[in-house]
């Protein structure tokens, strides 16, 4: 088994794919969950009962208004007033005093009514509402002390609000301006630089380019003809091609000779392109990290797509290798919620994909075993963010690496 198309090593699957899975048939009764399983950090605290509490579905996405005549300019704005209760879920509990946490969610339909649940059934004195935005100012004030994105990653908006709830004091969980630096390249030098083990990794100069760049003048900069001898010798044959930005196995390719690997490279487009290590794994691992503390290390089968609920499917030395260079990655990079893979190849864990900001956590995917897991860690994590908001400056760890950051 290896990293290729078929069984992909890009786990962008939680970065590109929401929680479009097929409804099964019938339902798994959840399992309480095997102490082996979730590894931590720190005990989780003990949860009150839940009250009933039926999910409130989404509301609809408005209807832009036809265009019209222009208006004069309007009158200076008033201070903005308090924004109502998007539905009677996230209304409970007292707004004076507490604790805003905001859901920005995409298509998914399980997580978000179980997350509120979860966080409102705590009665820590955080509520939660679905982040409703329009025309925002740059001068407004951010109302949530949390932000859980689900979706920027699909909606441009969302993204360029975040980094001003960033700046206004809210803690965006993930932060924005690190998940738009991020790509396959940049994490695979990362890690490198951590210590941990990684396939070996080349990014590729652009195969085309946009109107208006003439190679002769504006690609002066670019080595030219690749050596593509030199190139297989560093990674090795077979290889994997893959969208150094991508995400949901888009644009995965298995290359096994140089003539192939050159095929899918000259037909990529705009994209910028990385070159892997082709990893023959024994066992394959997808964690599900949740606020740089606790990890859910889940046997995975990358043909079939799915998670496997097996209780000892990993040792204890491998267990914990494991487990503490997912929490080295996350904090690292100051993701709160991530999924990272790890390929074992002859008992050494490779860490073959772990920028995905916006793991997957529908219930029919994950299963209702690791599904309980996710909503329970999640609302922990909101409200300890919440009311315990953590310095700025802690956030990306990997800027110490930086040379010009350095004193001396």
């Amino acid at each position: 088994m290896s990293n290729d198309k078929d069984t992909p090593n890009d786990g962008g699957s939680a970065k590109k794919k929401g929680s479009g899975a097929k409804k099964p048939t019938s339902r798994v009764r959840p399992t309480p969950p095997s102490p082996n399983l979730a590894i931590s950090s720190s005990p989780a605290a003990a949860r009150p009962p839940l009250p009933a509490i039926a999910p409130s579905p989404l509301s609809e996405m408005p209807v832009p208004a036809s265009p019209q005549a222009p208006t004069p300019p309007a009158a200076p704005r008033p201070p903005v007033a308090p924004r109502a209760p998007v539905a009677e879920t996230q209304a409970t509990g007292k707004r004076d005093g507490s604790k805003k946490v905001g859901l920005l969610v995409g298509r998914e339909w399980s997580f978000p009514p179980k997350f509120i649940e979860e966080v409102t059934g705590r009665a820590e004195g955080v509520v939660v509402d679905f982040v409703k935005l329009g025309a925002e100012h740059m001068d407004d004030p951010c109302e949530y002390s949390v932000i859980i994105d689900r979706i920027s990653h699909e909606v441009p908006f969302y993204r360029t609000y975040l980094k001003h709830a960033v700046l206004q004091g809210c803690t965006v969980v993930n932060n924005p301006f690190m998940w738009s630096a991020d790509d396959k390249f940049f994490g695979a030098s990362l890690i490198t630089k951590l210590g941990l083990a990684s396939p070996k990794t080349a990014v590729l100069p652009n195969k085309s380019y946009i109107p208006g760049i003439i190679p002769t003048e504006s690609l002066r900069n670019l080595k030219y003809p690749l050596d593509w001898k030199a190139l297989v010798e560093y990674v090795g044959m077979p290889c994997i091609l893959k969208d150094a930005h991508g995400g949901g196995w888009k644009e995965v390719y298995v290359c096994r000779s140089i003539e192939e690997l050159i095929h899918h490279y000259d037909n990529s487009g705009l994209l910028t392109m990385v070159v892997q290590e082709f990893i023959e794994w024994d066992q394959f691992i997808r964690c599900l990290c949740i606020g740089q503390q606790d990890v859910l290390p889940m046997k995975y089968d990358p043909r079939e797509r799915r998670y496997l609920v097996e209780h000892d499917h990993l040792s204890k030395e491998l267990g914990g290798r494991i487990v503490g260079d997912a929490l080295t990655i996350v904090r690292a990079l100051g993701y709160d919620m991530n999924s990272i893979e790890f390929a074992v190849r002859k008992g050494v864990p490779y860490a073959i994909d772990f920028m995905n900001p916006a793991p997957d956590m529908d219930i029919y995917s994950l299963t209702p075993h690791y599904f309980e897991w996710a909503v329970k860690h999640m609302a922990e994590m909101a409200i300890r963010l919440a009311k315990n908001p953590r310095q700025k400056a802690a956030d990306l760890k990997w800027s110490s690496m930086f040379t010009a950051t350095r004193s001396g």
